[in-house]
């Protein structure tokens, strides 16, 4: 157990829902907080089935679900973030969006509290320009679906101080996942090479090499993925998928990071994958079908 005890996450979205899973799991006080109290009550059902799932999985015990839920509270009261340890924000990967939370919760945090993000691309030296402690804030990013899975990415701005990334790094041990250690360059390690890839594949797919069938298939039986590219986009989020090589084309301005036309199209079309019901496949019937 870290020398914190109190975690604040910002956003009853996957990935907050899934950090208070996991350090509720862990023996950690949580509080989520988000505007929208539907959100948290929705949030802290998905964490109970989650729960429920593992339990019925021999994962964990009963006893152990329901400590957990225990530990975990919500509110859409940003006050209630006061006496926090670590506030990780868990807000859609948007930078002004990111920027006008910390001008909001940082008067809230005490002053000696740590302040993370989970970004999955964006620069850590400069939304810790937008906090009133550079020094205590860095990258702590988790994978999707937290609880499954055992990477987290730990990345320090340059005014990231030593105390800040011991005590993160404590925490994530704590909570018994895999750290890799990321400079604060666009996208970081994983997302730096997966989202080309997806992208390429998207490629694939608009160049009319393979059909969506074809290319997953190539790529889970020819390559040994658990699941296709373009399953995977969709599961990930077509908008973050291209908010990410946005990032990367900007910041290493590299035609090869240039997101795929297609991709642009159905985000536009609001085809943003598995949480709207469209994306490379149509997940409204009883079986997903490639839309393409």
């Amino acid at each position: 157990m870290s020398s914190l005890k109190t975690i604040g996450i910002i956003g009853a979205g996957q990935m907050g829902c899934g950090i208070a899973h996991v350090s509720a799991m862990a023996g950690y006080k949580v509080h989520i907080y988000d505007m929208s109290q539907d959100r948290i009550e929705s949030g802290l059902a998905t964490i109970n089935g989650n729960l429920a799932r593992q339990v019925t999985s021999g994962k964990t015990s009963d006893e152990d679900r329901k400590a957990a839920l225990a530990r975990i509270s919500g509110s859409n009261d940003l006050n209630d973030l006061a006496q926090v340890d670590l506030a990780i924000e868990a807000a859609t990967e948007d930078e002004s969006v990111k920027r006008k939370i910390y001008s909001q919760v940082c008067p809230v945090l005490k002053p000696e509290a740590l302040l993370a993000t989970n970004t999955s691309s964006l620069s850590i030296t400069r939304l810790a320009s937008a906090t009133d402690r550079p020094e205590r804030f860095m990258g702590i990013h988790f994978m999707n679906p937290v609880p499954v899975m055992k990477l987290v990415e730990l990345v320090r701005g340059i005014a990231t101080d030593e105390t800040t990334f011991s005590a993160a790094k404590e925490y994530v041990s704590s909570l018994e996942k895999t750290i890799t250690v990321a400079e604060d360059f666009p996208a970081f390690i994983v997302n730096r090479i997966l989202l080309p890839m997806i992208n390429e594949a998207i490629y694939t797919l608009y160049e009319g090499v393979g059909t969506v069938d074809a290319i997953d298939t190539a790529m889970r039986l020819g390559a040994n993925h658990p699941m296709g590219p373009l399953q995977l986009a969709d599961f990930i989020g077509l908008d973050t998928c291209l908010s990410i090589m946005q990032v990367l084309h900007d910041g290493l301005a590299d035609s090869k990071y240039r997101p795929c036309p297609l991709l642009v199209k159905y985000v536009e079309a609001g085809w943003l994958g598995r949480k709207s019901g469209r994306g490379f496949y149509d997940y409204r019937g009883e079986v997903p079908v490639p839309t393409r």
